[in-house]
C-alpha cells in the first residue's frame, strides 16, 4: 500500500493505491480537475496516523516544517497549574484548548508547549498589538528571530506570529511550514472566516488559549474539530489561593435612576417593547436583531421604535446615578490605578469629557494608544477609560481597580475585564466594581454575565 501526500493551496492532494485511498475515503473528496483525491490540510495528522496504522508506504511531500532547538531562556519556572495543563495537553496528543485566566501565565505555557514539540510554530492572535507583544516575548524566551504577518509586516520564519486576518490571507501558501499552531484568544477561531486559517494549516500539533470559553454549541464543535477538546480549565479560586493571581473581590452597585430618567426610560422602553411584540420579534433566535432592524426600516413607526431603543439603552448604560457613583469611587481611591469599562464608545467619551480622563477606543491611533498605556503604567494617568479594546491581551499589572459601567451579557467579556486587574503584584488587592441601573434590563444582563466561578462567594 503506497500513498503520496502533497500540500496544495491550503489543501492536501492524496495520490495512492486504491487500498490507501479507500481507508481514507471519509476524509477525502475526489477532484476531477486534477484527477486526484483532496482533503483539508487540517486532516494531515489524522491521515498520516491512519496510513501508519495500515503499514502504508508514505511519500510525505506535504510536510515542510522543521525540528527546532527550542531552548527556553527564561527566569520563570513552570507553576503547578501550568505543568498540569501541559500534562493534559500531551495526553491529548498535543491537540486541544487550555483555559487559564488572565495573569496566570498563558503565554509562558505556550512556550512550554513549543519546547515540548520542538517544531516550527505559528502563533495566531486577534490584534496587531498582541502580535508585537508575542513577538517580543518569543524573541526574549527563545533567543531566535521571530517573523510577523500583519500590520504591514510580511516576514515568515520558523517561529512566526500572525494576526487572524493575515493568517486567513496567507495560510494557503504557508500552511505546510508549521508543525505547531497556537491560537491565542481561540474563541475568535470558530468564525466563518477565521476558521479557514486553521483548515489550511497541516500542523499536527495544535493549542488553543483563552481566559474563558463561553461558546454556542456550533462554535464549540468547530473549535473542537480544528484545534481539539478543552483539555484543561484552571479554577480561578485555586489560582488565587496558590498566590498565582492577586486577591480580589467583586462589588455590584445597584443604582436607582433619578425620577426624570426613570420616567424617560419607562416611556422609551414601553415604545420599544410594544414594537417588538407587535412585530413578533424573537431575540432568542439568531435572526432576532436583523429582524428588528428590518422591521424598523419597513414599518412607519420603525424609526421612532429604534430611537426609543437607543434612548432606553443610553439611560441604562450611562445615567446620572452611574456618573455620580463613578466619580465617588475615583475620589475614594486617589492612589489606585483604575480601568473604566463601557459597552460603547459614546459612553466612554461622555465619561472622558465629564471627568477629563484619557479614553481608549478602536479609533485611538496606535502611537497615542501606546503613549496612554505607558503613562498609565508609570502613574501619570492613574485612570483610563475604554470601551472594549482593553478586554483582551493588554498587560497592565499596575491596575488594581476595574469599574464596569456597562457591558454585554457575555460571561467571557466580563471575566476578561476582571482579568485585567488580576496580575499579581506585591501588596495588591484588586476590586471589580459593577454599576447596574436598578429597574432596567441591565439587572438581567448583569446576572447572565456573572455566571462564572470567578464570582462565586465574592458577590456584594
Amino acid at each position: 500500500m503506497k500513498c503520496r501526500l502533497r500540500f496544495d493551496e491550503g489543501t492536501l492532494l492524496v495520490d495512492g493505491d486504491p487500498d490507501a485511498t479507500e481507508v481514507l475515503r471519509s476524509a477525502l473528496t475526489f477532484d476531477d480537475r486534477v484527477g486526484l483525491w483532496r482533503a483539508s490540510a487540517s486532516r494531515y495528522a489524522g491521515i498520516v496516523r491512519v496510513l501508519y496504522a495500515f503499514h502504508a508506504e508514505i511519500e510525505d511531500c506535504a510536510r515542510n516544517y522543521r525540528i527546532l532547538d527550542c531552548e527556553l531562556h527564561s527566569p520563570l519556572r513552570p507553576m503547578a497549574h501550568q505543568l498540569a495543563a501541559l500534562d493534559a495537553w500531551k495526553r491529548a496528543k498535543c491537540r486541544g484548548c487550555v483555559v487559564m485566566p488572565t495573569g496566570s501565565g498563558k503565554t509562558f505555557f505556550a512556550f512550554l508547549a513549543m519546547r515540548t514539540v520542538r517544531r516550527s510554530t505559528i502563533v495566531v492572535v486577534p490584534t496587531i498589538d498582541l502580535m508585537h507583544q508575542w513577538a517580543t516575548l518569543l524573541e526574549d524566551a527563545f533567543q531566535c528571530p521571530v517573523g510577523m504577518l500583519g500590520g504591514g509586516s510580511s516576514d515568515v520564519r520558523d517561529v512566526t506570529v500572525s494576526t487572524y486576518d493575515s493568517a486567513v490571507i496567507h495560510m494557503n501558501r504557508i500552511g505546510d511550514r508549521f508543525g505547531l499552531a497556537v491560537f491565542d484568544e481561540c474563541h475568535h477561531l470558530p468564525g466563518p472566516v477565521n476558521r479557514t486559517c486553521a483548515a489550511m494549516c497541516i500542523a499536527p500539533y495544535r493549542l488553543g488559549l483563552s481566559a474563558t470559553l463561553d461558546l454556542p454549541p456550533e462554535s464549540a464543535d468547530v473549535l473542537r474539530d480544528m484545534v481539539g477538546p478543552t483539555v484543561y480549565d484552571a479554577d480561578m479560586r485555586e489560582l488565587e489561593a496558590a498566590r498565582v493571581l492577586a486577591p480580589y473581590k467583586t462589588v455590584r452597585l445597584r443604582l436607582a435612576l433619578g425620577a426624570r430618567e426613570a420616567e424617560e426610560y419607562r416611556e422609551a422602553r414601553e415604545k420599544y417593547v410594544s414594537f417588538i411584540r407587535a412585530n413578533r420579534i424573537d431575540f432568542q433566535s439568531e435572526r432576532g436583531w436583523s429582524d428588528f432592524l428590518i422591521a424598523c426600516v419597513r414599518r412607519p413607526d420603525g424609526r421612532d421604535a429604534f430611537q426609543a431603543y437607543l434612548r432606553q439603552r443610553t439611560i441604562a448604560r450611562c445615567g446620572e446615578a452611574k456618573m455620580t457613583a463613578l466619580w465617588r469611587i475615583i475620589r475614594e481611591n486617589p492612589s489606585a490605578r483604575i480601568l473604566i469599562f463601557t459597552a460603547d464608545n459614546d459612553a466612554a467619551y461622555k465619561i472622558g469629557e465629564s471627568f477629563c480622563l484619557p479614553v481608549l477606543t478602536h479609533k485611538t491611533k496606535a502611537a497615542e494608544r501606546k503613549d496612554f498605556l505607558a503613562r498609565f503604567r508609570s502613574g501619570d494617568y492613574p485612570v483610563l477609560v475604554t470601551s472594549k479594546v482593553l478586554n483582551e491581551g493588554v498587560d497592565v499589572p499596575e491596575a488594581n481597580i476595574g469599574i464596569v459601567v456597562s457591558g454585554s451579557g457575555c460571561t467571557r467579556e466580563h471575566v476578561q475585564r476582571l482579568g485585567r486587574i488580576l496580575r499579581r503584584k506585591e501588596g495588591k488587592e484588586a476590586v471589580l466594581y459593577e454599576l447596574v441601573s436598578e429597574g432596567t434590563s441591565e439587572i438581567g444582563v448583569s446576572d447572565r454575565r456573572r455566571r462564572h466561578q470567578a464570582y462565586e462567594r465574592r458577590r456584594r
